[in-house]
């Protein structure tokens, strides 16, 4: 009798009823993902059209039309003359520096917790991990106070070491998850072997922890490039402001240029979206292997 319904269910399985339902099924999920997948790509196609028109066409044609001219020049005046250049290496370097730095200090804090026996590690992680529910913006008054009494205003540093403090707890965060499922039969091996803990944290662990180390990376690159509030009240020169606050250079008191600044915004984008879709997959990844512990 059990065979005979087995049987049975095997070949409502193979039927080409269930076989069409399942195509069918198929065929709408990838009709909604694509539907969404336009959704997502219409504001940068309209960005694309609005950086290569003048006030005119702007306001006169619609949306998602070209103009009739292609205006490239929109590019060439903000990266030579609207000193969008200086901006975009300003930003290129202060992420750079402010993500390598949150990284490293992320990892050290988190081997030291998840990995060493001491007095004062649980109340250290409960104080990371309360850190992320004060509201960023809500400290900009006492920093820039602090700066202001150290002479950090109108200086990077100022912008790395609020983007390495801020940034901490939801690195310590994805790191916590993957450095509880890594085994420690490895680390004490090398411990037997003679090794000392700084070199087994930077030849073994470390190493280990690459794809959750690019996860906590691109999350800290998007942040600090995309930043805006800090970098406008603790900078005043234009030696060191980011692409950010560069593109105000266009919004003048009677007249505002909006071709540059969709060019300056399109400019914007680009680095951080191409840097998106190349390593999307280690976000994933990274992710996924810190949500499993033991």
């Amino acid at each position: 009798m059990i065979s005979g319904t087995a049987g049975k269910l095997q070949g409502l399985t193979k039927s080409p009823g269930a076989g069409m339902v399942g195509k069918l099924g198929y065929a709408l999920l990838y009709a909604v993902l694509a539907v969404v997948a336009v959704l997502q790509l219409f504001p940068l196609v309209w960005l694309l059209f609005f950086s290569l028109k003048n006030n005119q066409e702007v306001f006169n044609l619609p949306p998602l039309s070209l103009p009739v001219h292609l205006r490239w020049e929109n590019y060439e005046k903000v990266w030579s003359a609207g000193n969008i250049d200086v901006y975009f290496f300003n930003s290129v370097w202060i992420t750079i520096a402010a993500t390598l730095l949150t990284v490293v200090l992320g990892s050290l804090v988190t081997f030291a917790i998840t990995r060493m026996k001491w007095k004062g590690s649980s109340l250290v992680l409960g104080l990371f991990m309360v850190a992320m529910m004060i509201p960023v913006h809500s400290t900009l008054i006492p920093l820039f106070s602090l700066f202001n009494n150290t002479g950090l205003t109108d200086n990077p540093l100022s912008l790395i070491l609020t983007y390495v403090a801020f940034n901490m707890p939801i690195t310590i965060m994805i790191l916590l998850g993957f450095y509880y499922a890594l085994p420690r039969e490895v680390e004490e091996a090398a411990v037997i072997d003679g090794c000392s803990v700084n070199r087994m944290f930077i030849q073994i662990v470390f190493p280990m922890t690459s794809s959750v180390l690019a996860t906590t990376a691109i999350i800290n690159m998007i942040y600090n490039w995309n930043e805006f509030i800090f970098v406008n009240t603790f900078i005043s020169s234009d030696a060191y402001k980011t692409l950010t606050v560069g593109v105000q250079n266009f919004i003048g008191q009677y007249s505002t240029d909006w071709g540059a600044i969709g060019a300056t915004l399109m400019i914007s984008i680009l680095p951080i979206l191409v840097t998106f879709l190349f390593l999307s997959d280690r976000i994933v990844e990274g992710i996924a292997a810190g949500s499993v512990k033991g």
